[in-house]
């Protein structure tokens, strides 16, 4: 989402799209111009009701009209295509260094700082409330599989690192033992240890891919 733009503006555009004919215009204008007449016949839609809801678009910000380059009598209605971005729910974009929280640091907080490396560009590192001596052989092959690299990768004590602008908890049992932190984030990620299996591993990948990819605009696009 453009997190510039006020959060009543972006409510009142999601509100404007809540008829379905105007949100049937706004896909008609998406793919092209049209002419309010052009509307008229293709939504079946008196003048009236028609230019009243090109008002509500126009107020809100999502289309316009302008006059004809050919017969200045004519008008035709653009979809300001940008106020879409507004419309995407979820957070401000997220990058820079972070700090990925599980309780023994052997699985998904290992993946998830290795995941964050990869789709932002940026650096990460992981720790756990009470670390293992070694990373899960099953993390290990899921990274690999995934394209990662956590054959060198050693758990580490939360408390023997550096605080990073963005820390996330990837485990309950760490989110409820450390103190609340309102700055954090928590993501409520099943542990795959338990089950131990190739799927519970890339279950947990692929939700942490997910979740980066919401929280930071992954592959470079929030940069």
């Amino acid at each position: 989402m453009t997190v510039d733009v006020p959060l009543p503006i972006r409510a009142a555009r999601h509100a404007a799209l809540g008829d379905p004919v105007r949100l049937a215009i706004v896909d008609e204008l998406a793919a092209s111009d049209r002419s309010p007449v052009e509307l008229r016949h293709r939504f079946g839609l008196e003048s009236n009701l028609l230019a009243h809801h090109l008002d509500v678009l126009e107020s809100v910000g999502l289309v316009n009209r302008t006059r004809s380059s050919g017969d200045g009598r004519r008008r035709y209605v653009h979809l300001l295509r940008p106020a879409l971005a507004d419309l995407s729910v979820g957070p401000a974009p997220r990058t820079g260094s972070a700090l990925f929280v599980c309780t023994r640091n052997s699985a998904r907080s290992q993946l998830a700082a290795a995941l964050w490396r990869r789709l932002t560009g940026d650096e990460a590192a992981s720790a756990g409330t009470h670390p293992a001596e070694a990373v899960h052989p099953g993390a290990v092959a899921a990274a690999e599989r995934a394209g990662l690299d956590l054959a060198r990768a050693t758990p580490s004590s939360i408390d023997d690192v550096e605080p990073a602008p963005l820390v996330v908890t990837v485990c309950d049992r760490a989110h409820e033992e450390l103190p609340a932190d309102p700055t954090w984030l928590h993501w409520s990620i099943p542990d795959p240890v338990p089950a131990g299996t190739a799927r519970a591993f890339d279950a947990a990948v692929a939700e942490l891919t997910e979740r980066i990819s919401t929280v930071a605009r992954a592959a470079g696009s929030a940069r």
